[in-house]
C-alpha cells in the first residue's frame, strides 16, 4: 500500500495526480445536488397537502385532527431530515399509507358498530336539544331579519349546511347545527348577500331547489329558546321555541300542546307517555345491540342470513366457473400446433379490456324483458330481472363473462411454467390424457392459482357493482328494501340500509361491515392455511 510523506495510508503525495472524480458518486457534486432538490420538492409537496388537511379541519374546529396532522408533518420532517433514521425512510410512507387507507376505516367503522348512529342520532344530546327547540321556531312579530345565503361545507349535494346570515347593520354570521357565530373573511354585496366566504362553499339557486327538503328540516340555534329558520331562498328569521328543554325533569315541553318528552339516556331521545319519539336524537353506545339485532333479531336475522347463503353462493359459484371456462380456453390455446393462437387471445381478452361499468350496463340492457337482447334472440318471455332465480342466474352470468378473461391469463401463464415432458412422461407411464391432467397438471396449476383463486373469492364476495349496477339488489319482495332483495349481496344490502334509505342506519350498517370483514378474513386465513399442503407438490 502507498503512503504519503506524512504516512497517512492511500492519501496521495505532493505532486501525486488527483484522485478522478467518480460519475454519481461521492466525489460527484451533481447527484447530491439533484436529491436534495428532489428531497425539497417532496417535502415541499407534503407540507402543501398537511395545510390543505389542515383548512377544513380548523374551519369544523377539530383541534385533535390538527393535531394529528402536524405530528405527522413533523414525522415526516423528522426522519427525512435526519441522518440517524435511515431504515425509517422506507417504512413511514408505507406505515402512512396503511394506517391512512386501512387502520383508521377499520376502527372507525368498528367504534361506529357500537353506537345508535343514524338520522338523527349523529350529534351530542346539547345538538339535538338545540335543533329540537331551533326546529319549533315560530315568527313573532319583532322577529329579526337576515339576508340569506345558504352554503355547505364540502360538496353541494351532501355537505353539512350553512346560512350564511346578514343583519340589518351589515353584520355577517355563520350558523350551522351546533349554533350562530361571526363569519370572518367573507365579502358581502350590496343586497347584503355573502358572495365569497372562506371555507365554505356558496350554492346556486338550483342546487338550493335540489336541496329544498333539508333546507325545510334545517335551523340554526340561537339560545334561550330561539333560532333561525329559512324564509324563503334568500331571507331567515329568528323567532322564538314552541319547544323548551327543562333541565330540572330532563325533558322537553311542547308550549302549543302541553306534552312533555322525557330524556332517555340509553336510546338517545326524548319520548312522550304515549310511546312517541322527538325526530332529534343524540348518539350513545349500545355495546353489541347491533350484532345481536341482526343475528338473533327473527326479523333482521332472517333477511341476513338468507343474505349471506346467497353472496356465499354467488361468490363461490363465480369463482368456480371462472375457473373451469378460463383453464379450459387456456388449456385448448396451449395446444402446439394450434393456428392463429395470437387472434385467439386478443378475442378472449377483449371482455377483461373493457370497462366494467359500461359492461354491468350493457348486461342490463340485454336482460331487459321487453326489447332486451336475449328475449328478442331466444324468443323467451321470461323476466330476468323481475324472477328472484332469473335475476340471480343473469347477475352470475354476466360475472363469468367479466371474469373469465383474467383467470385465462393466469392460467395460461402457469401453463407454460409446466414443463411439457411431465405430461409426456405420465403418458409413456400408461396414464390417459384426462389421468396425466388430473395427476400432474392440475396440481402444478393449484399451487400457483390457489391464492388467486382466495383472491377472487374476496373479491366477488364484495363485488358491488356486480349487483349494484346490474339489479340493484332485487328483486324484492312483499316486505320492501328493509329486508333485502333477492340478489342482494351483503355490501349492497350495507350500503342501502347505509344510504339508500328513508333513515340512514350507520350503526347497524357498520356492524355488518364488520361482519363481512371477519368473515372474508378467516375464510381466507383457512384458505390459505389449506394451500401449504400445495407446497408439497412443487418439492
Amino acid at each position: 500500500m502507498a503512503t504519503n510523506r506524512s504516512g497517512t495510508a492511500g492519501a496521495p503525495g505532493k505532486g501525486a495526480p488527483a484522485r478522478p472524480a467518480l460519475p454519481g458518486g461521492r466525489f460527484s457534486g451533481n447527484g447530491s445536488l439533484t436529491g436534495q432538490l428532489v428531497k425539497i420538492a417532496l417535502l415541499g409537496l407534503f407540507t402543501a397537502l398537511g395545510v390543505w388537511a389542515v383548512l377544513p379541519l380548523y374551519t369544523a374546529g377539530n383541534w385533535w385532527g390538527i393535531g394529528l396532522a402536524v405530528a405527522v408533518v413533523a414525522l415526516v420532517y423528522w426522519v427525512y431530515l435526519s441522518k440517524r433514521t435511515v431504515p425509517a425512510k422506507y417504512l413511514v410512507p408505507g406505515v402512512l399509507f396503511l394506517m391512512a387507507f386501512q387502520i383508521f376505516p377499520v376502527l372507525y367503522t368498528m367504534s361506529t358498530s357500537l353506537t345508535n348512529m343514524s338520522d338523527g342520532h349523529r350529534g351530542s344530546k346539547e345538538q339535538a336539544i338545540s335543533s329540537i327547540e331551533a326546529y319549533s321556531v315560530v315568527r313573532g312579530e319583532d322577529s329579526e331579519e337576515y339576508v340569506l345565503t345558504v352554503a355547505t361545507t364540502g360538496d353541494p349535494e351532501s355537505g353539512e349546511l350553512v346560512f350564511l346570515l346578514t343583519d340589518s347593520e351589515g353584520d355577517a354570521y355563520a350558523g350551522t347545527e351546533e349554533g350562530l357565530g361571526e363569519l370572518d373573511r367573507a365579502e358581502v354585496g350590496p343586497s347584503g348577500k355573502v358572495t365569497d366566504a372562506f371555507g365554505y362553499t356558496l350554492l346556486t339557486p338550483s342546487q338550493v331547489n335540489a336541496r329544498s327538503d333539508d333546507l325545510q328540516d334545517f335551523a340554526v340555534p340561537t339560545g334561550d329558546g330561539s333560532g333561525i329558520r329559512s324564509s324563503g331562498l334568500s331571507s331567515a328569521f329568528e323567532g322564538n321555541a314552541q319547544r323548551a328543554y327543562d333541565e330540572a325533569c330532563d325533558c322537553v315541553t311542547d308550549s302549543e300542546t302541553g306534552k312533555v318528552y322525557t330524556a332517555d339516556d340509553e336510546r338517545g331521545a326524548f319520548y312522550g307517555e304515549d310511546g312517541e319519539r322527538l325526530a332529534q336524537g343524540w348518539q350513545v353506545g349500545v355495546g353489541f345491540d347491533n350484532f345481536a339485532r341482526f343475528l338473533l333479531n327473527p326479523t333482521f336475522a332472517a333477511s341476513f342470513f338468507s343474505t349471506l347463503v346467497w353472496n356465499i353462493a354467488f361468490a363461490a359459484s363465480v369463482t368456480f366457473l371462472v375457473f373451469v371456462l378460463g383453464l379450459a380456453v387456456a388449456l385448448t390455446l396451449h395446444v402446439p400446433r394450434m393456428r392463429g393462437k395470437v387472434a385467439y387471445r386478443i378475442l378472449v381478452v377483449l371482455p377483461y379490456a373493457m370497462s366494467s361499468l359500461a359492461m354491468y350496463l350493457l348486461w342490463r340492457d340485454m336482460f331487459n324483458a321487453d326489447f332486451g337482447l336475449f328475449n328478442r334472440i331466444l324468443g323467451l318471455q321470461v323476466d330476468w330481472l323481475g324472477d328472484a332465480w332469473a335475476a340471480r342466474a343473469a347477475v352470475i352470468l354476466a360475472n363469468v363473462w367479466l371474469g373469465y378473461p383474467y383467470m385465462f391469463l393466469v392460467a395460461t401463464g402457469a401453463l407454460q411454467a409446466i414443463p411439457r415432458e411431465l405430461g409426456q412422461a405420465a403418458q409413456l407411464d400408461g396414464a390417459g390424457p384426462w389421468q396425466a391432467f388430473r395427476h400432474v397438471t392440475l396440481p402444478l396449476l393449484m399451487v400457483a392459482m390457489a391464492p388467486i383463486l382466495i383472491a377472487t373469492f374476496a373479491f366477488n364476495f364484495n363485488n358491488f357493482n356486480a349487483v349494484w349496477l346490474l339489479t340493484r339488489g332485487g328483486p324484492f319482495g312483499a316486505e320492501g328494501t328493509a329486508s333485502g332483495g333477492a340478489t342482494d349481496l351483503l355490501i349492497t344490502y350495507t350500503y342501502r340500509l347505509a344510504f339508500s334509505e328513508a333513515t340512514a342506519q350507520y350503526g347497524y350498517a357498520a356492524a355488518l361491515s364488520v361482519m363481512i370483514f371477519l368473515i372474508v378474513s378467516v375464510t381466507s386465513v383457512i384458505s390459505l392455511s389449506r394451500t401449504k399442503a400445495l407446497q408439497e407438490v412443487d418439492r
